[in-house]
């Protein structure tokens, strides 16, 4: 290290090869902080990139899981009954028989059949017509069922096709419900619920097992 000093610039040489060694130690010092905080930037934005890669991830797997466990279920919609009642009722008796009346509507294209019965509250249920028998009204049942044509209607009515409850289990008093059951030739059902009401009609003599002549 010199020590002379300089009287062209007025500046002590001797000072010289500090500021070069400042110089070298700042250049040195700042060139690896540089690198350190590259090496930061570059570890924080591959962390981001790792963490945004893993959310994505995890995102779609869950969806994903979500979508594969989900079950797949299509909408169903009730098949129509194939009969339908329209304002059925009973006549009221307190014992013996009594008689079920209504229209039996088909909502179907093809023409059905009623074969049989049964209810609630009598042992046995039988499909009845009224036809004339010497001039006289006379109720039995009905050979070969209830026929209801195609989209058509079949009356059942006082003095006419109707259900006849035989052996009622219990009064059957106004207001009073009972519930139906109808079988069709092709072996579906139908169940519907009649009111009882006060009826003075409908005293046809019964003559069982007779066919329509």
């Amino acid at each position: 290290m010199r020590s002379d000093y300089c009287c062209d610039c007025g500046t002590d040489t001797a000072t010289e090869p500090k500021a070069d060694n400042a110089m070298r130690t700042t250049a040195t010092n700042t060139v690896p902080g540089r690198f350190a905080r590259l090496r930061l930037l570059t570890a924080a934005t591959t962390g981001a990139a790792i963490s945004l890669v893993a959310f994505t991830a995890c995102g779609t797997s869950s969806s994903s899981s979500s979508g594969a466990g989900a079950p797949t279920t299509t909408p169903t919609r009730a098949a129509a009954a194939p009969v339908t009642v329209k304002d059925p009722w009973a006549k009221a008796a307190d014992s013996g028989m009594t008689a079920v009346f209504g229209t039996l509507i088909n909502t179907t294209g093809a023409q059905l059949t009623v074969v049989s019965a049964a209810s609630t509250v009598s042992k046995k249920t039988e499909l009845h017509e009224v036809a004339d028998v010497d001039g006289k009204p006379v109720m039995r049942p009905k050979d070969g069922g209830f026929v209801i044509p195609a989209k058509g209607s079949h009356q059942l009515q006082p003095g006419a096709d109707h259900l006849m409850l035989m052996g009622l289990t219990e009064a059957v008093k106004p207001g009073d419900e009972i519930t139906v059951t109808l079988t069709l030739k092709d072996g579906r059902t139908l169940r519907f619920t009649a009111v009882a009401k006060a009826f003075a009609g409908g005293k046809e003599n019964y003559s069982p097992g007779m066919k329509k002549g």
